[in-house]
């Protein structure tokens, strides 16, 4: 494991183990942020101690994370963080959360970890390195007929919506089961071989940038609604090798 990888798996270990002491405590502070979307004193603490972490080690790294403005790269590398991805889950006192770190440079996304602190488990990968949960190899499914394939969703949107034929939409009526297990845990059911699919509508690039690697490694592939492999799209898919090829063919169609 490289410097980069470790220092990763390390705070992410570490803000998990803070977010644990706050985690399904009555006394626990929430706030409403400007686009209305909640925050605790637990996800500003875990960015807060990461960040810490990533100007001591590497000074001239640049930082972008969800609670704080972001600080400048001045060598081509950029740290991206999401303390809680999972925020609303974290505040009912759903395991599902996880603290979320990637390291980009140049512009590419070289490595991601995604630690779920309530449910022991680290999923984490390197670029040419493969994909790993808990220091197990991991792979995505075979499933290649959707008719047989679980289909993941965050957003309720992705079921209320008026009918869309974007390939992405359709495969509610299509998949064998379809399940609100959302945000960054469905995108590593799909890493590990446990879904097919997972959509999510709206992404910011803290909220994909540690999946993407992750999943790729694991043999599998992310894009947008627009078919592009981004961290700043509309949107984010992560899908098995089979399934996803058949997804971008009709996107692109």
């Amino acid at each position: 494991m490289n410097p980069d990888l470790q220092l990763a798996v390390e705070m992410a270990e570490r803000a998990g183990q803070l977010t644990l002491d706050y985690f399904s405590h009555k006394s626990l502070q929430v706030f409403t942020k400007r686009d209305a979307t909640p925050v605790t004193e637990a996800d500003r603490k875990a960015e807060a101690l990461i960040r810490s972490a990533i100007t001591s080690h590497y000074p001239a790294d640049g930082v972008l994370g969800e609670e704080f403005e972001e600080s400048p790269s001045i060598n081509g590398r950029r740290w991206i963080i999401d303390p809680i991805d999972g925020t609303k889950a974290f505040i009912h006192g759903v395991p599902l959360y996880g603290v979320m770190i990637a390291l980009e440079i140049n512009g590419l996304v070289q490595l991601g970890v995604v630690n779920f602190p309530a449910l022991g488990q680290l999923y984490y990968a390197e670029r040419g390195g493969g994909a790993f949960l808990n220091e197990s190899p991991i792979t995505v499914s075979p499933v290649a007929d959707i008719r047989e394939a679980t289909v993941l969703y965050t957003e309720k949107e992705y079921l209320l919506d008026p009918p869309s034929l974007h390939p992405v939409d359709t495969l509610r009526h299509k998949a064998g089961l379809v399940r609100g297990w959302g945000d960054c845990y469905g995108h590593m059911l799909v890493a590990s071989g446990r879904a097919e699919v997972s959509i999510d509508k709206i992404m910011s690039p803290w909220d994909c940038a540690a999946l993407i690697p992750i999943v790729t490694e694991a043999g599998g592939c992310c894009f947008d609604y627009a078919g592009r492999t981004t961290i700043s799209g509309q949107g984010l898919v992560s899908a098995n090798k089979a399934i996803g090829t058949a997804l971008l063919a009709s996107i692109n169609e």
